[in-house]
């Protein structure tokens, strides 16, 4: 029994669409951003990415829509995603003006934090292109009558701008038309919304968008703050994550929104930087629940990634797999890999994250 019904490979141009802003990100590695005098480079962005997992670890068909100022930050980004294997040609390009003053790329500085020191973010992406794109600057039918299996959005994009809602909603709605799964993480971000309402104005966005979801994604932390769903008895620091608490959560959600036919939360319980609990559940209306294996005291190298990383494998198993348990399987495995290495994006592949999600150990491999 499938949980979804997903349009077949072979009537598509695409097996994922995503929608959401791609920054550079600069990593001072081992150092601190305050200190550092040199950075490494990466892409990122929470909707990308998980197209850019289905591509290059999962090996599926992707293209990004999204938009850069024309410059050479921008082309650099450019690069990045054809490193990525995803299709270019969605993406707007915005006449520069010399200095940023009409439009710029996004930045993302990065700690990747240790032991008590925690991750930390720094997002400069005030004004930039993809924050002032428009409904209609996208044939979004256009697109989707190529053939697109899976369409991803969310949370991070639909705060970047009162314009970036509308484009995802008309994504949505085309999505819609045109048979297409529509997933979204909720990416819950207080600094987005700090200075445009805060989680009232939040979750008055989300609320809206979320008519027109097939698979809901969130964290510990997004139901509360992005939907309005209390998650009761757990702990103000996410250290006892109850599997029990969130069940019910997503029962009253799945009540809600009976549009919803899958959702599915990550469960990350952060003993330090460095080393976190972390799991997944997932429902869907076919199949019931499905929880994935348990990690207790799970390792991390660099945590930034890990959700977008879980959205891709569980995409991936809903569409390629029988299971719901095996696509939850899949997406707490690749998301724990992806945690190994550096940068937003992932570094795994689909045999190293079927050997975890199957039960495989980290001996070494000669």
């Amino acid at each position: 029994m499938s949980s979804l019904t997903i349009r077949p490979t072979s009537d598509t141009a695409y097996d994922v669409v995503a929608l959401g802003e791609v920054m550079l990100r600069l990593d001072p590695g081992e150092r601190r951003i305050r200190t550092a005098r040199t950075f490494d480079a990466w892409e990122g962005g929470g909707e990308y990415n998980v197209a850019r997992g289905l591509r290059r670890c999962f090996g599926l068909r992707g293209a990004v829509v999204t938009a850069l100022a024309d410059n050479e930050v921008g082309r650099l980004v450019e690069d990045f995603v054809l490193t990525g294997g995803l299709d270019t040609q969605y993406i707007r390009w915005v006449p520069y003006d010399g200095i940023g003053r009409s439009v710029r790329n996004g930045l993302n500085f990065t700690e990747r934090g240790f032991g008590v020191r925690g991750a930390v973010g720094v997002s400069d992406r005030g004004n930039t292109a993809i924050a002032q794109l428009q409904p209609d600057d996208v044939d979004w039918d256009g697109l989707f009558s190529r053939g697109v299996r899976w369409f991803h959005t969310g949370g991070i994009f639909a705060a970047l701008s009162e314009s970036s809602a509308d484009v995802a909603e008309a994504a949505m709605q085309a999505a819609k038309r045109h048979g297409t799964i529509v997933s979204y993480d909720l990416n819950f971000r207080p600094s987005l919304w700090k200075g445009i309402g805060g989680p009232e104005r939040a979750q008055e966005v989300n609320r809206r968008l979320a008519r027109h979801v097939d698979v809901m994604i969130g964290n510990e932390e997004d139901f509360t703050a992005s939907l309005g769903f209390e998650v009761e008895g757990v702990d103000e620091n996410l250290t006892d994550l109850d599997t029990g608490a969130f069940r019910a959560m997503i029962e009253r959600a799945s009540g809600e929104y009976p549009n919803f036919q899958v959702i599915a939360t990550t469960l990350r319980g952060v003993r330090s930087a460095s080393r976190n609990d972390w799991g997944a559940i997932a429902w869907s209306r076919k199949e019931g629940f499905a929880e994935a294996t348990h990690r207790a005291d799970l390792e991390i190298f660099d945590r930034v990634g890990g959700g977008d990383s879980f959205a891709s494998g569980l995409a991936y198993g809903l569409m390629e797999l029988g299971s719901l348990q095996e696509a939850v399987e899949y997406g707490a495995a690749h998301g724990a890999l992806a945690m190994t290495t550096p940068g937003d994006t992932t570094m795994a592949t689909l045999a190293e994250v079927e050997k975890l999600a199957k039960g495989g150990s980290a001996r070494v491999q000669r």
